[in-house]
């Protein structure tokens, strides 16, 4: 038997897979669904969004289910692989992730869905470990604080130099984001980092011909 029949008997042979017993997959399912749920517990710890939301959580467990009966499947028979394959490369998802945290998540769950379909509980059981230490860890590091928006509406167009004077002595490193000048009328926006907020507010409030100010701030990204 020349090597051409020892291949083309063990690609056949590929054809018939292997036996999926009825415990494996109860097994199986039983750790996806304690690892999932552990995920969904932890997605809800961790979740700093205004609005939780449920739906996207629960989607994050059944995705893990759903991920390692596909796995099991793909185990049992080399033609259902194939089919597999080629069943979930049309599938198009154009719901966008706003959040990269959630991306995270969604990838921390297809990963122990396909982890525990191959049998590897011990693996997934680390991984999942690994990421929670990773994630709470990260969290806690301190970061620099964000800068806020001092928006100022003068009725004098020359009171550019009074306002940034006080914010002199309140900050020690400013930038003039927007300067809107008319005859009559000037809107400044600086960004500032200050402890003493309600002092600057006060100050710049009460300078000669000063309409209104204001401090926004904001969740963007912290610039050091």
């Amino acid at each position: 038997m020349g090597f051409q029949d020892v291949f083309k008997k063990s690609f056949l042979e590929g054809f018939s897979g292997m036996d999926i017993t009825t415990g494996k997959i109860a097994a199986t399912l039983f750790v996806t669904a304690l690892l999932a749920l552990y995920v969904f517990m932890i997605y809800r710890l961790v979740t700093r969004k205004v609005f939780y939301s449920k739906s996207f959580n629960i989607s994050l467990a059944a995705l893990s289910l759903i991920t390692a009966a596909i796995i099991l499947a793909m185990q049992s028979n080399l033609v259902i692989s194939l089919g597999m394959v080629g069943a979930l490369s049309i599938i198009r998802f154009r719901t966008a992730i706003k959040d990269p945290m959630d991306l995270v998540f969604l990838f921390w769950s297809i990963s122990i869905g396909i982890i525990c379909g191959a049998g590897l509980y011990e693996v997934a059981l680390v991984t999942s470990v690994a990421v929670t230490v990773c994630i709470l860890v990260l969290d806690l590091l301190p970061v620099a604080k964000a800068p806020v928006m001092l928006v100022v509406n003068s009725s004098l167009p020359d009171g550019e130099a009074a306002v940034l004077e006080v914010v002199g002595r309140y900050a020690r490193a400013y930038k003039v984001k927007s300067r809107n000048l008319s005859r009559d009328r000037l809107d400044l926006v600086v960004e500032l980092r200050v402890r003493d907020e309600s002092g600057l507010i006060k100050e710049v409030a009460g300078l000669e011909g000063m309409c209104s100010a204001s401090l926004i701030a904001h969740d963007g990204e912290v610039t050091f």
